[in-house]
C-alpha cells in the first residue's frame, strides 16, 4: 500500500463509525421539526412526515399506497427521525498536497500528508451519514474547477463515495472566499457543512465562511496543518519555494527565527478560532501524523457535531 492509493476506511474504523450520527445545533430547512434522531432506526411507530426516495433507501420504507396513487416514490419517516442535509467541502488546492512523496518514503509520509488525511476524514463523515441515512453532498475545490459527489443518501451508496474519495487529489491554486461564497449560493438545500482546509490561502477565508453562515448552514471548520508546519525543522540559510505560485523567498533560520515562526503560528490558530466564534462556526485543529479517526471519535465528539 503506497501513499498514492492507501485504503480509506478499514474495517475496524467502520466498525467504530458505525454507531454514531451527525448532530445539528438546530434543525436546517427541509428537516423534520424535532430532535436529532435516535440511533435506533425506525424504532418509533408514530408516523412523522414523508421524503423523496434517493437511491439506496430500504424499500421496507417506502409507502406503496402513495406511489400507487401518485405514481411517485416517498420514504416515510417516523416521529424519532429527522433528515438532515451534510456537505462536506474539501479544499483540494496544491497546499494540501504536502509534505512532497517519493517512492523511497512513501509508507513513513502517508501518515503526515494533508490530503490522504483529509480524503480519510472526509470519507469517515460520508460513512456516518451515510449510514444514518442522511443526505450527502461531497465537493472537492482545485484550481481545475470543482470535482461534487451527490446529492446522495443510504448505505447503497458507501462504495461509490469511496470510489470518488480515492479518485481525489490536490491541485492548482484556490481561491477560498470565492468558491465558499459560490457554494453558498448555489447550494439547493443548506444543511450540516463541513470545511477541510489548511486555511493557506493568499486572500483568507472569512468572507466565504460569512456567506455559508448567511445562507443557514451550520458549519464545522477542520483545520489540518502537517507537523513540520507547525514546528518545521529547518535551520541554515534557504531558498523556500511556494507549492502553489512557485513563488521564491530566501531566509535565513536560527534558534530565534524558529522561535519567532512558532509564536505567529500560534498567533495564527488562536485568531482563525476566534474569527469562527464571532461567526457562530465551529473550529476544530487537527494535525496529521495522529490518527484521522480520532478526528471523529474525538474531537467532533467533543465539541456535540457527532454523538
Amino acid at each position: 500500500m503506497t501513499a498514492a492509493n492507501p485504503l480509506l476506511l478499514e474495517d475496524a474504523i467502520r466498525r467504530k463509525l458505525d454507531p454514531l450520527t451527525l448532530h445539528a445545533r438546530k434543525v436546517r430547512a427541509g428537516a423534520i421539526k424535532g430532535d436529532r434522531r435516535s440511533t435506533r432506526h425506525g424504532t418509533s411507530i408514530e408516523f412523522a412526515d414523508y421524503r423523496n426516495y434517493a437511491h439506496g433507501d430500504d424499500l421496507r420504507r417506502l409507502d406503496w399506497n402513495v406511489y400507487a396513487r401518485t405514481g411517485r416514490p416517498y420514504i416515510k419517516l417516523l416521529e424519532d427521525e429527522e433528515d438532515l442535509a451534510v456537505h462536506v467541502l474539501l479544499d483540494a488546492s496544491l497546499s494540501m498536497d504536502w509534505p512532497p512523496v517519493d517512492s523511497a518514503e512513501a509508507d513513513t509520509v502517508q501518515d503526515a500528508h494533508k490530503m490522504l488525511f483529509a480524503r480519510r476524514l472526509l470519507a469517515g463523515l460520508a460513512y456516518v451519514a451515510l449510514t444514518t441515512n442522511d443526505q450527502l453532498m461531497l465537493t472537492a475545490f482545485r484550481g481545475g474547477g470543482d470535482d461534487s459527489f451527490g446529492p446522495v443518501r443510504g448505505r447503497g451508496q458507501i462504495v461509490p463515495m469511496l470510489r470518488y474519495a480515492h479518485a481525489l487529489r490536490a491541485e492548482g491554486v484556490l481561491d477560498l472566499n470565492a468558491v465558499l461564497r459560490d457554494y453558498a449560493t448555489r447550494a439547493r438545500r443548506p444543511g450540516l457543512c463541513f470545511v477541510i482546509s489548511d486555511l493557506l490561502n493568499a486572500g483568507g477565508y472569512a468572507d466565504g465562511l460569512n456567506a455559508l453562515v448567511g445562507r443557514g448552514f451550520e458549519v464545522i471548520v477542520l483545520h489540518v496543518l502537517s507537523p513540520d508546519e507547525i514546528s518545521p525543522p529547518l535551520t541554515g540559510d534557504l531558498r523556500l519555494i511556494d507549492v502553489e505560485t512557485g513563488d521564491i523567498r530566501e531566509i535565513s533560520v536560527d534558534a530565534d527565527m524558529r522561535e519567532l515562526y512558532a509564536r505567529r503560528v500560534t498567533a495564527w490558530r488562536d485568531e482563525i478560532r476566534a474569527a469562527c466564534g464571532r461567526r457562530g462556526v465551529t473550529y476544530v485543529p487537527l494535525q496529521t501524523g495522529v490518527a484521522w479517526e480520532k478526528a471523529i471519535l474525538y474531537d467532533l465528539r467533543r465539541v456535540g457535531v457527532v454523538r
